[in-house]
């Protein structure tokens, strides 16, 4: 049997597209085992798909002066001896990169041990993870085609992004019971800030929430410890730190969604094409990578942005209001997207780089 190590984690934005090819590799007969960080949230993400999972140590890469920046580089080595073993022991055939820090390591590992490597980049612009990786891998796909000149060209295949096959099996009146919400004379907002949260979209979704629930149901999903039980009275309006199984359901019931602008996140409502806003995080606390995955959307058609330094209460309820009344605009504007096969692209090169390895 072929065997496959996945690997890449840090938030399920670098998991969910990994496990997203995990039903067409089963199909073709690969053994899948998953690397991750003892503890992220990839761990438990992967063995709720029955997968097994291998943690290792995991620094962060941090392009600004810390002290941390020390000691994780002993983590980083730490876990590349970890990867070494364990790959020298599981002897894939493959390795698939989605990125994360903790991917380094593996892709490092794997490439001194002659062991294939394929990475996939979800953002416009290369993450730091992946650049350091780009010498190991044999090809590096992406989800934007405007990110092929930013790649090694002889590596470089634009792929699109892979979206998990189960978000298109959503039940909106599975969901009116799950979140127990008004019934359907309210239409549907669905907000939120990937599985670590967004202090600022939380911040804006709650203060105008008085004036939203009058005429909306909203469904937040605030991020890991992040629920407000002060505001559990109020009347169309539920929260919840992460959703995994129900999130298809709760997709399918959205009229709007509210989202940051995560590469993965935002080709999931693509392929949805559910009508949405997006509040990028701001390029001074990360590397701007949000703010071009926007900017590509909105130019495009497909999503209305607003600026996180331009959130308020003003901006916010009219871009509701601006994308609730041309709702049929943007979802005409996404229906025009290209169509990309990204699990079974993906998917072919990856067997295609196993299978020319069994022969050479």
């Amino acid at each position: 049997m072929k065997k496959i190590v996945l690997t890449g984690g840090g938030t399920a934005g670098h998991c969910n597209p990994n496990l997203a090819l995990v039903p067409v590799l089963r199909q073709q007969g690969y053994d899948i085992v998953y690397i991750g960080s003892y503890a992220g949230i990839e761990k438990k993400l992967v063995e709720e798909a029955g997968l097994e999972y291998h943690g290792i140590s995991s620094g962060k890469l941090r392009r600004y002066f810390d002290l941390q920046n020390v000691t994780d580089v002993f983590r980083v080595i730490k876990g590349f001896g970890e990867a070494h073993s364990l790959l020298k022991k599981l002897a894939p055939d493959i390795v698939f990169s989605k990125g994360g820090f903790v991917s380094v390591p593996v892709v490092r590992a794997a490439h001194s041990l002659h062991i294939p490597v394929i990475i996939h980049e979800s953002d416009m612009t290369p993450g730091l993870a992946n650049r350091l990786s780009f010498g190991a891998a044999q090809k590096i796909c992406c989800s934007f085609k405007e990110t092929l000149s930013l790649l090694p060209e002889r590596k470089a295949v634009f792929t699109g992004s892979p979206v998990r096959r189960e978000l298109f099996s959503g039940d909106a009146e599975r969901a009116k019971r799950f979140s127990g919400l008004r019934d359907n004379d309210f239409p549907t907002i669905l907000v939120t800030g990937g599985s670590l949260g967004a202090a600022s979209v939380n911040e804006a979704v709650r203060h105008v929430l008085p004036e939203l629930s009058k005429k909306y149901n909203i469904v937040h999903l605030c991020g890991r410890g992040k629920v407000d039980p002060t505001l559990n009275h109020v009347e169309g309006y539920v929260q919840y730190d992460y959703i995994d199984k129900e999130l298809p359901d709760l997709f399918a019931m959205a009229d709007l969604v509210i989202s940051r602008a995560g590469s993965n996140a935002i080709f999931e409502i693509l392929s949805l094409r559910i009508p949405n806003i997006l509040i990028p995080l701001p390029s001074k606390a990360s590397r701007g990578d949000q703010e071009d995955n926007a900017a590509s959307f909105k130019k495009q058609g497909y999503s209305y942005v607003i600026e996180n330094d331009q959130l308020s209460d003003e901006t916010l309820l009219s871009g509701i209001e601006e994308v609730m009344g041309s709702r049929s605009r943007y979802i005409e504007a996404m229906a025009r997207a290209p169509e990309s096969d990204a699990v079974n692209t993906i998917c072919g090169l990856i067997n295609d780089t196993v299978e020319k390895r069994m022969t050479t």
